[in-house]
């Protein structure tokens, strides 16, 4: 019998050879094994090719991580919007579902109007924020509140500045942090970036951006937050132009921190970005975890910057909305954008109203590996309006923060 046979009576399920052909057997099934691991060497090499996780895997490959978070939305109407969120961005038609809606109140639409959450570094139940129009009394507000209970725990009444007297917003929009202070950021002119004692909320320093060149009336609007490292701020200012109109130009300035926290500028970076005019405005941004990136709000668009040299990165339009902020995930693979969104009007019971327009606030994903917008965006405002017999109404929301689940 020759390995022809045996082979012949292997494939067809016939008996094993003879112990005369035990020789020719072990032939036969040292060059079936080597045949048969190398299939299963080629089959193995190629599953991994496709399910291992690697910085330039296809996004289809593997599943992709969900996040968890209860996140604080600023609206006009005195509080804030607290939605309990999944992100799950293996969803690609809607990655954001809001599992829950509640509210954080800090007064009502007359005396605390809000753009600005900040969550303690410090006390992750603790969250800052500042009002963005005067109330009646003529009074601007820098307080703190609870966030386990929702209560206020201090709230400071601040006189306009004389540099800034004007009684119409807008005030304060975007805000800042270190360890031990509370950083809110003047958005109208002229701008400045206020130091507050988290402790007390004792006013300690006003820095006016005079200070780095800005005279009153060149500039629409000032923003900035802090790095992640407490080493940076980043300031940006939308510039205006001969019609005292944004002109679509930013400038972006770093300056360190300690100097900041003693009432002065140092300069560590600057540059220019130009979009659209009349249309390009910035908002408030966030840095990435590693400090890598800046996530900045720009209205008819997001930019992502290089968080050391703030040259651009990425550049998305705002499909959905007007962008007025954008918060990353823990791990700094996706942002979460804030948005301006228009859509329908409705009565309380939830009935539309034809041809009327009203403004809800709205969150959308953005993909940093992929550098992409990743779906639909998701209501954290309508929902409760409409229940409350306010869903004729706009919900104007603007910043964000929050807290992540593990």
């Amino acid at each position: 019998m020759n390995e022809e046979e045996i082979s012949g009576r292997y494939s067809r399920g016939g008996v094993w050879p003879k112990i005369k052909d035990i020789k020719w057997g072990e032939k036969f099934m040292k060059k079936r094994l080597v045949g048969v691991l190398g299939i299963m060497a080629i089959a193995v090499t190629g599953y991994l090719g496709f399910s291992i996780v690697g910085s330039k895997t296809p996004i289809a490959a593997a599943a992709k991580k969900t996040y968890s978070s209860t996140l604080y939305v600023a609206g006009m109407g005195g509080h804030f919007a607290k939605a309990d969120v999944t992100i799950d961005p293996n969803d690609t038609d809607n990655p954001i579902k809001v599992n829950n809606l509640d509210r954080v109140v800090i007064g009502d639409k007359t005396t605390h109007p809000t753009h600005d959450p900040r969550v303690d570094v410090n006390d992750r139940n603790t969250m800052f924020w500042t009002t963005y129009v005067l109330d009646p009394k003529g009074k601007a507000h820098v307080g703190k509140s609870d966030l386990k209970t929702g209560n206020v725990i201090k709230d400071v009444a601040l006189d306009p500045d004389k540099r800034s007297p004007g009684t119409k917003p807008p005030l304060y929009c975007a805000s800042g942090q270190s360890r031990k202070y509370f950083m809110p950021v003047f958005m109208g002119n002229e701008g400045y970036v206020d130091i507050f004692d988290k402790a007390t909320l004792g006013h300690k320093h006003r820095v006016f951006i005079s200070d780095l060149g800005y005279k009153s009336g060149t500039y629409v609007f000032l923003h900035g937050t802090n790095s992640n490292d407490m080493k940076k701020f980043l300031l940006t200012v939308t510039m205006k132009g001969e019609d005292g109109k944004a002109n679509g130009k930013v400038d972006f300035i770093l300056v360190d921190m300690a100097s900041l926290e003693k009432g002065k500028f140092k300069e560590l970076a600057r540059n220019t970005l130009t979009g659209e005019p009349g249309k390009t405005i910035t908002f408030r941004q966030y840095f990435s975890p590693d400090d890598k990136y800046v996530f900045q709000s720009a209205a008819d668009r997001f930019w992502l910057l290089d968080g050391s040299t703030l040259k651009l990165v990425d550049e998305k339009m705002s499909a959905g909305g007007q962008n007025h902020d954008a918060m990353p995930t823990p791990d700094g693979k996706y942002a979460v954008l804030t948005l301006r969104t228009n859509t329908e009007g409705c009565d309380a019971n939830g009935k539309a109203i034809p041809g009327k327009m009203i403004t809800d606030g709205t969150l959308q994903l953005y993909d940093v590996d992929a550098k992409r917008i990743v779906g639909k965006t998701a209501s954290v405002c309508l929902g409760c309006h409409k229940g409350m017999a306010l869903g004729d109404k706009s919900a104007v929301l603007c910043g964000v923060d929050g807290n992540w689940k593990k």
